[in-house]
């Protein structure tokens, strides 16, 4: 989807992380190396980006790169 390059482009630039490493199933943890301090600048980005609002609950909880772009999907539907 667009909001997949959308969010590659975010996590790139708030995350210094490499394109090719983010994938849908990509673990923020594990394969991108993110720790909260980067899932909170990240979530930042994302809110600023899409103009919606992700509570610190919400942000602990994505696993996956394809978790985050699934709740913009429904967050833009609102």
């Amino acid at each position: 989807s667009s909001d997949l390059e959308k969010v590659k482009e975010v996590i790139v630039n708030a995350a210094n992380i490499d394109e090719d490493k983010i994938k849908l199933s990509a673990s923020l943890e594990s394969n991108l190396g993110l720790d909260s301090l980067d899932a909170v600048e990240l979530g930042m980005a994302l809110e600023e980006e899409f103009g919606i609002t992700i509570d610190e609950d919400k942000l602990a909880s994505f696993k996956t790169v394809e978790d985050i772009v699934n709740f913009i999907d429904n967050a833009k539907e609102d």
